[in-house]
């Protein structure tokens, strides 16, 4: 199978990279220092998997007609990744890996709903430079389709294919799964604000407290409008009634033990590693959509909305909040 990746951010590389040293005929499209980088020095990943490092072809442009393409850019990109390429891809499959649910709709615009796969990334990366990246904690990969809830011929070829660089599996809800990621993405929001390691962050009482906030506000929403949130492989929903349910700084306690040992390595979740890489992040699409979704039906969501202002914030100036500002703007919400 030809597979185009665009996007050579930590999944990006890392899928790639992994796929290529399957066999699988890979090749990479991203931005020039991207580009630059990876012709002179290949890919290198570390992390669970020990060392490894591989040669791959990459261009700023997708030059050739894909079999697949796999869409690793963040979501606010994807206009800019489709909107020159798109004539290649009228017989290519489409595989999105965004955060959030807006992904796949996006998408549609440029490519037929038959020929969008969607998925979840329930493994773990991080990219601080280009071509280079540390695979921090092993997970599966979710594949579904947001139009059509009956898996596909392409969608069963596809797992296969895939399941050569991480265990696949198929969904027939993975937009309720996707909603429930978005929770498990909410509180890398943290990290962006204070600018360290997950791992420092809440190995904090008090910013596990907040992190467990984020979720209560964001479940009543959730309740309120009758959204499901389905099971994703190895995070149940349970993970986040249970923790929603329990006195906060008992829940914080157990988050914060399950945070601080997630990876050996630091971990800094998408939205830091993009404003460390000088990019806006996606966090309109995570805790943003909480704050959508609340807007939009006559009801608040004021503590995510504090939180993604004050990422903004630091997007806009490159200034970091202290751990004490965060608590200082939010403690009025927890």
């Amino acid at each position: 199978m030809r597979i185009a990746v665009i996007g050579p951010g930590a999944i990006g590389c890392l899928v790639a990279g992994y796929l290529k040293g399957k066999g699988e005929d890979v090749t990479l499209v991203g931005r020039s220092d991207a580009v630059r980088a990876i012709k002179e020095k290949g890919l290198s990943i570390s992390g669970v998997r020990g060392n490894f490092s591989v040669r791959i072809g990459i261009s700023e442009t997708l030059n050739y007609i894909p079999e697949l393409l796999i869409l690793a850019t963040k979501t606010q990109d994807i206009d800019a990744a489709l909107k020159d390429s798109s004539h290649l891809l009228h017989n290519s499959l489409v595989l999105t890996t965004q955060n959030g649910v807006q992904a796949d709709t996006l998408v549609s615009k440029y490519i037929s709903k038959d020929n969008i796969i969607s998925s979840i990334i329930m493994f773990g990366a991080t990219a601080l430079e280009a071509g280079k990246v540390v695979h921090n904690f092993e997970g599966s990969w979710v594949l579904g389709s947001f139009f059509n809830p009956n898996p596909t011929e392409a969608m069963l070829s596809l797992s296969l294919v895939l399941d050569e660089a991480f265990p696949t599996i198929i969904s027939e809800d993975i937009k309720g799964m996707k909603y429930l990621k978005i929770f498990v993405n909410a509180n890398n929001c943290l990290p962006a604000i204070i600018g360290k390691s997950m791992q420092d962050v809440f190995s904090d009482l008090t910013t596990s407290r907040i992190s467990i906030a984020i979720w209560k506000e964001a479940f009543e929403i959730f309740d309120k409008l009758g959204i499901d949130l389905v099971s994703l492989p190895g995070f149940p929903v349970e993970n986040i009634t249970k923790l929603t349910s329990m006195p906060s700084e008992q829940a914080a306690g157990v988050f914060s033990h399950l945070m601080s040992n997630l990876s050996r390595e630091p971990l800094y979740g998408s939205i830091l590693q993009s404003i460390m890489r000088g990019k806006l992040s996606e966090i309109d699409y995570i805790n943003g959509e909480f704050v959508r979704l609340a807007e939009e039906n006559n009801m608040r969501a004021p503590l995510n909305k504090v939180l993604v202002d004050m990422v903004h914030e630091v997007e806009e100036n490159g200034r970091f909040f202290s751990k004490e500002d965060l608590i200082d703007k939010t403690k009025e919400l927890i």
